[in-house]
């Protein structure tokens, strides 16, 4: 399993940090065990950790008032979020719910803002990531309107690739297929189908338990 260590190694805003805000940031950030299906953070909660996926998966997610349910994202090992309700200093506008079993790192609101306010590489490190997160929602909103349900799967296997919010993923990503209906919004017998499809057209191999990814501006721009 990767560890905390591993995670800050593998991070890039860790790589800017000093002796000393490196080790405050060890002693305090702490580990947490999610099962799978259970919650990490709910909606409307009070935002006080910034939060790092060191093993598993998670989804971003919101309910509506008739329980119609709509991901906004998936973090997989290495990615961060939470960011900027800490810097809005407002509650939790959505629900963080643990794909798989996860193992969570909590780094308190305190320590988050002490680097905001003790390291410049940190806050470059923030603008690049909220500038890439809202980039990642505006083509999700694209994709979601406009794309059939092999381009969805597409665009969200490619989203789970980003080397800016996502470091640790390499070509091969664990995952089911019930995992990636959660992330897509579609069902797994259209997964299946869409797998297929992409698997035919070169972009991916689809393996035992997992898939590699072979072609990963194909699967970005599929049904472009």
């Amino acid at each position: 399993m990767t560890t905390l260590a591993d995670l800050l190694r593998e991070s890039l805003w860790a790589q800017g940090l000093t002796d000393v805000q490196r080790s405050r940031v060890e002693k305090e950030v702490q580990l947490r065990y999610f099962a799978a299906g259970t919650s990490v953070a709910h909606k409307g909660s009070p935002v006080d950790h910034w939060a790092g996926v060191v093993d598993g998966l998670v989804k971003i997610n919101v309910l509506s008032v008739d329980g119609r349910s709509t991901t906004f994202a998936g973090v997989p090992n290495g990615g961060w979020f939470g960011e900027g309700s800490l810097l809005k200093g407002e509650t939790r506008k959505y629900d963080v719910i643990a794909l798989r079993d996860s193992h969570i790192a909590f780094m308190p609101r305190a320590t988050f803002m002490w680097l905001v306010d003790t390291s410049i590489p940190f806050n470059r490190f923030l603008l690049t990531q909220l500038n890439e997160r809202l980039g990642q929602f505006v083509g999700m909103l694209e994709y979601d309107r406009l794309l059939d349900p092999e381009g969805r799967v597409a665009r969200s296997l490619a989203a789970l690739f980003n080397p800016v919010l996502y470091p640790g993923s390499g070509v091969r990503l664990q995952i089911s297929q019930e995992e990636i209906g959660y992330l897509a919004g579609v069902s797994r017998q259209r997964v299946n189908q869409a797998l297929k499809i992409l698997e035919q057209a070169g972009l991916l191999r689809v393996e035992y338990g997992g898939l590699t990814v072979l072609n990963l501006d194909g699967l970005r721009n599929f049904g472009a």
